[in-house]
């Protein structure tokens, strides 16, 4: 797997203060995220990447509209631009069925292999070189103290359908199985699979990250 330089966005235990300060350019990020796509489709060239996965539409708008998120811009001038981030957020939606709010902490490297129905809050933070399936979720859950949005490691992958939910920490290398609800915390290098998952092996995620 190719080295990802990360410094910031992937940094699931620092603040979003703290990321705006010192996240990489939007475009630095954004290679990362061709890479990953590259490794699966080694005979593609990045144009026909960028013409023909969807998941790179998406993640190039929310790249750009997340870099004007973090930038130091003054809020008069960030207006008009993040009302245009929106609009172009919510035709991403549409055509693609993929929603990556700007508000949203992703790290590179993230592949979304297929086609829609993938859904992120707000407040999702994400690390570097992760999976995520058609049919995704990672959302708000919980009441009182124990309701928020999980944070997911590095190097996660995630399958179809499933639904990751509640304040709950997801470690590194962690493998989510297809239609399985997360509802707590899971140790790194954990396969969790089920309603709600249960870990079956401590395997990690190398095998399911490469193509």
């Amino acid at each position: 797997m190719d080295q990802v330089n990360c410094p910031a966005e992937c940094d699931t235990n620092k603040s979003k203060e703290e990321q705006r300060a010192s996240s990489p350019s939007w475009w630095v990020l954004y290679k990362q995220d061709i890479a990953r796509y590259k490794q699966h489709r080694r005979n593609a060239s990045p144009v026909a990447l960028l013409l023909t996965e969807q998941g790179l539409w998406a993640l190039l708008q929310y790249r750009l509209a997340s870099a004007l998120y973090r930038s130091h811009l003054s809020f008069v001038g960030k207006v008009p631009l993040l009302t245009l981030a929106a609009i172009t957020q919510k035709i991403i939606e549409i055509v693609v069925g993929i929603t990556l709010p700007y508000q949203a902490s992703i790290g590179p490297g993230l592949y979304i292999g297929h086609f829609g129905n993938i859904v992120l809050s707000p407040d999702a933070v994400i690390g570097h070189t992760c999976n995520l399936s058609q049919g995704v979720t990672i959302g708000v859950s919980g009441r009182g103290v124990r309701r928020g949005v999980p944070k997911i490691g590095n190097r996660v992958y995630i399958a179809a359908n499933a639904v990751v939910v509640g304040s709950i920490s997801i470690g590194d290398d962690v493998v989510i199985a297809a239609n399985s609800l997360v509802i707590a915390d899971v140790p790194a290098h954990t396969t969790v699979m089920g309603v709600p998952a249960q870990a079956i092996n401590a395997h990690g995620s190398k095998d399911y990250l490469d193509p």
